[in-house]
């Protein structure tokens, strides 16, 4: 069984349910800890609807969250969401922003890798 993130008729991502729900469960708490919705709508009869424009929002700011950061256990924690979510906003057609850091092209290039790496795995 597996459950579908779709963008209009488009499959983006067809993980295994619980994929999908450790997913989903991390998609609320960035949602809280951002304080923005993330466009990626509630799970019903195995299919998720995400909103690009909502997205875009939340994708840029979880960048920027997760750029900004310098706690070793948190950078850890996050990498796999954002890697998630970065291959999403691909799959979407989403432009991501990063943010300027004073090490953006290190931290961003390692993201980008880590998110080409995941999308192979990733079933569509």
């Amino acid at each position: 069984m597996s459950q579908y993130y779709a963008l209009g008729d488009r499959t983006l991502w067809n993980p295994s349910n619980g994929a999908s729900r450790l997913f989903t469960r991390q998609v609320s708490l960035y949602e809280a800890e951002l304080g923005l919705p993330s466009g990626i709508g509630p799970m019903r009869a195995d299919e998720c609807r995400i909103e690009p424009l909502v997205f875009s929002g939340f994708v840029d700011a979880l960048l920027a969250w997760h750029g900004a950061t310098r706690h070793a256990v948190v950078v850890s924690l996050s990498e796999g969401f954002v890697a998630t979510v970065l291959v999403l906003a691909d799959r979407a057609g989403v432009q991501v922003t990063w943010p300027p850091t004073a090490s953006a092209e290190t931290w961003a290039g390692a993201l980008q890798q880590k998110s080409r790496e995941l999308g192979r795995c990733m079933a569509v």
